[in-house]
C-alpha cells in the first residue's frame, strides 16, 4: 500500500500490484491450465491478483509476510503428486501467518509419478 492509502479496493493505492496483475494475465495467456501462479508481495491487492488468474497470492490481510512463505507454497505444489489438489488449508499450518499472509484457490500438485 502507498503511504496513507485508505481505499483498499483501488489498485492505484498499491505501489506494485498493477504489475503483478498484468504479469498474471500475461502468464495465463501462454498457459491456461498447467501453470501454477503465485503472485504478490507484502501488502498487495490480493483480490485483484486472484481475479487476474493467480492460484495463490500474498497478503489478503495486507500484512508483511514472511519471505519463506511463498517458497513453502511453491515447494508443496512441486512435491505433491499430480493427482492431488492442494488448497491453502493443506499448507497454512506451515506458514507464519497462515491465511492472513497467503491464500488462494489452490492447484493440482506437480510431482509426476513414473510407473515402470
Amino acid at each position: 500500500m502507498i503511504k496513507n492509502g485508505t481505499k483498499f479496493q483501488d489498485i492505484y493505492n498499491y505501489r506494485n500490484s498493477s504489475y503483478f496483475v498484468k504479469s498474471v494475465i500475461e502468464a495465463r495467456s501462454f498457459n491456461k491450465n498447467e501453470l501454477v501462479i503465485f503472485a504478490g508481495a507484502c501488502q498487495s491487492f490480493y483480490e485483484a491478483i486472484i481475479e487476474a488468474g493467480a492460484n495463490f497470492a500474498s497478503s489478503p490481510a495486507r500484512i508483511l509476510i514472511d519471505f519463506l512463505d511463498p517458497l513453502i507454497v511453491a515447494q508443496t505444489v512441486a512435491v505433491t503428486d499430480e493427482s492431488k489438489y492442494i488448497t491453502i488449508k493443506d499448507i497454512e499450518e506451515n506458514l507464519r501467518d497462515g491465511v492472513k499472509g497467503i491464500n488462494g484457490i489452490g492447484a493440482m500438485g506437480k510431482k509426476k509419478t513414473i510407473v515402470i
